[in-house]
């Protein structure tokens, strides 16, 4: 198990150097208890990737990070959680050819039915983007970062795909995730 102690000190400053986020306090949402996330991860039927679950165990129960912010794990601030959000996504599509790849946990709406989603079966816990607008459910999951302390790393220091993209740059390639198929079947 890593220390994640470091890389959650600099990401805190940076979700506090950001726009408050709390209409009503202006700060961040609080942090959630440990037995919330156990109970999370029962519905879900996996673990959180550690640093994830470190984040809204000790950080804030999301409320923060690039564009659209961290959805909330549980109930919270955001319009979206992630639970219920993966949960739909796997019942919705079930059977289909836009089945949701087991253990691929939804933590960021970029719109448009975009999604930054955490594999929390991969070590590193590989950063995926879903991207189905362009109507192809053999070219919709990309990996946007190998890890999730290198998409944190991003967002604290202005140096995501989002960033470029936002500035009108061509965002760089992004691999195709090869294990989509093989994990939307499980």
């Amino acid at each position: 198990m890593s220390n994640y102690t470091e890389l959650l000190v600099r990401i805190a400053a940076r979700a506090c150097d950001d726009e408050p986020t709390t209409p009503l306090t202006g700060t961040l949402p609080a942090p959630l208890p440990q037995h919330t996330i156990d109970r999370a991860e029962e519905q879900l039927g996996f673990k959180l990737h550690p640093l994830l679950a470190a984040v809204y165990r000790d950080l804030a129960n999301g409320g923060f990070g690039p564009d659209y912010q961290l959805l909330s794990l549980t109930d919270g601030p955001t319009s979206e959680q992630a639970v219920e959000c993966y949960l739909q996504a796997r019942t919705n599509h079930a059977g289909t050819e836009w089945a949701w790849p087991e253990g691929v946990l939804p933590i960021l709406t970029w719109g448009c039915g975009m999604y930054a989603c955490v594999d929390c079966r991969s070590d590193q816990g590989t950063v995926l983007l879903f991207e189905p607008n362009p109507g192809d459910p053999d070219a919709a999951w990309w990996i946007d970062s190998p890890s999730l302390a290198a998409w944190f790393e991003h967002y604290v220091n202005d140096t995501g795909w989002w960033v470029k993209a936002e500035e009108g740059e061509d965002p760089d390639e992004m691999a195709p995730w090869p294990e989509a198929k093989e994990r939307a079947a499980d």
